[in-house]
């Protein structure tokens, strides 16, 4: 009932990936990814089948921790072994990635102001929580663009799509 209560270390060479996992990251997820393995360590172990003729642990839930990890050159990885059938390992993947979800855009977007009232700047924002700038603004208007801009640097980009850069109709 409680496989993540037996965490174990094993060979990083001996964690292999299955062959019908469907959840793909992008490259901006997988980075927001070794950033939180960075500054946070590994939080939660892979879910592995250990395959016990071939010596091998074959990720059930996890890849891409996995994928992070190696890249930062861990000589061991941390897993909770399950034993069940491949049927049942596949389902698992799919359920491990279904719970996970989705973020609600404006349960983020209440973070982003939060985050702002606690004196981070978008920069930081942007940074810890893997957006874009871009993606930043969008849910700063999601919860109020007015309070939120307000301190932020004008820039001539605000101007109207009729008047040329940097010049308003005062200039003319």
């Amino acid at each position: 009932m409680f496989p993540c209560l037996g965490v174990k270390l094993v060979p990083a060479d001996k964690v292999v990936c299955n062959g019908y996992n469907p959840n793909k990251v992008a490259r901006r997820e997988l980075d927001l990814l070794e950033l939180s393995i960075r500054e946070d360590g590994v939080t939660q172990a892979l879910v592995v089948y250990h395959d016990v003729g071939a010596d091998k642990y074959v990720i059930v839930d996890g890849f891409h921790r996995y994928v992070v990890l190696v890249r930062l050159g861990c000589a061991e990885i941390p897993v909770v072994v399950i034993d069940k059938d491949l049927r049942n390992r596949m389902a698992s993947t799919v359920r491990h990635n279904r719970a996970r979800g989705k973020h609600q855009v404006d349960l983020v977007a209440e973070l982003v102001k939060a985050l702002l009232a606690k004196g981070w700047d978008d920069a930081r924002i942007a940074e810890h929580l893997g957006m874009s700038a871009e993606e930043l603004l969008r849910l700063k208007q999601i919860v109020g663009a007015a309070k939120l801009l307000a301190g932020t640097e004008y820039s001539a980009s605000y101007g109207r799509d009729d008047e040329p850069d940097g010049q308003d109709s005062s200039d003319r």
